[in-house]
């Protein structure tokens, strides 16, 4: 059964403008390099986290004494298999714009709504899992598996920080509390990162800008004298020293914090989640109909939930 598409046209018999599409989530959370990403896990992964008590280290002496105790726990990563399955019939063009590309009644569908669905698809792809990273669970519809808040908000382990209303006023402080409930040992780290929603993120731009961000009477010349202008959507930014991650998936009250390592990503082949493709059915069936196909797998784990800060 064809994929409904629903055409409204005012078709009078030239090419169109290019396609437009309604804005999608970046992927920025995992093309930022800010999470590790396994590759090649064709069922699940076991990774086994190694830990040692207090009592390592001790006072030398001349003879071989062991000392100190290890700990091995596993964390599980079994990512998700998740398709997109198009199927669009060629028909359906030649009462459109589209109509001057195709030649004859043969014709499969036009490239240029080919390479646009191509595109859209992968798009998609990655706006989904950029909110399955972060915020599904296993009864979610589109891709089920726990993201790194409910992993984080059933790891006893996780530090917790009880969050608050967030206001460009107010979101140093809050940013501030999740950067000191950090575990000494974490605090740093070259790969430590604070990952902010979207809102949070926008409100930290916003201060940083000048309102309230500046210790003297004037407080609204920001960064460089620039005031608001000051920020192009280019620049990396720190909270003392810390980079804050732009994560358009999480949810819009919450932050973390952990190191890079920490939080883990997995798939099948990562490059599939980048690459659709689309099969010409009429030497196949004989039919009209082109098929748009992605398929991949994704799901995440938390590594050493002591080393992570939830705020939610």
């Amino acid at each position: 059964m064809a994929t409904i598409h629903n055409i409204t046209t005012t078709y009078a018999g030239k090419a169109s403008s290019p396609y437009l599409k309604a804005a999608l989530l970046t992927g920025k959370s995992l093309a930022s390099g800010a999470i590790d990403i396994k590759d090649n896990i064709q069922h699940k992964e076991v990774l086994q986290v190694i830990t040692s008590d207090a009592n390592l280290i001790k006072p030398g002496t001349c003879d071989f004494d062991s000392s100190g105790e290890l700990s091995t726990t596993e964390v599980i990563l079994e990512p998700t298999e998740i398709q997109i399955n198009l199927e669009v019939c060629a028909k359906n063009f030649r009462s459109s714009w589209e109509s001057l590309q195709m030649q004859g009644i043969k014709s499969g569908i036009p490239k240029t709504f080919g390479d646009f669905i191509l595109e859209h698809v992968v798009a998609k792809t990655a706006a989904a899992v950029e909110s399955a990273i972060w915020t599904n669970t296993t009864s979610s519809t589109d891709i089920p598996f726990n993201g790194f808040e409910a992993l984080a908000a059933a790891n006893s382990d996780v530090i917790d920080v009880s969050a608050t209303t967030v206001t460009a006023a107010n979101v140093t402080t809050e940013i501030g509390k999740l950067v000191d409930a950090l575990p000494t040992a974490v605090y740093g780290k070259e790969n430590l990162y604070i990952y902010a929603s979207t809102s949070i993120f926008q409100k930290y731009i916003r201060a940083i800008g000048g309102f309230g961000a500046v210790g003297s009477s004037n407080v609204t010349t920001g960064i460089d004298n620039k005031g608001q202008t000051w920020y192009s959507g280019q620049q990396e930014l720190f909270y003392d020293g810390i980079k804050v991650l732009h994560a358009p998936g999480m949810t819009s009250t919450k932050m973390m914090a952990a190191t890079s390592d920490n939080m883990i990503f997995g798939s099948s082949l990562y490059s599939e989640l980048n690459q659709a493709s689309v099969l010409d059915m009429s030497s196949i069936d004989g039919s009209q109909n082109a098929r748009v196909i992605l398929r991949g797998s994704a799901g995440v784990a938390l590594g050493i939930g002591s080393e992570v800060v939830l705020y939610a």
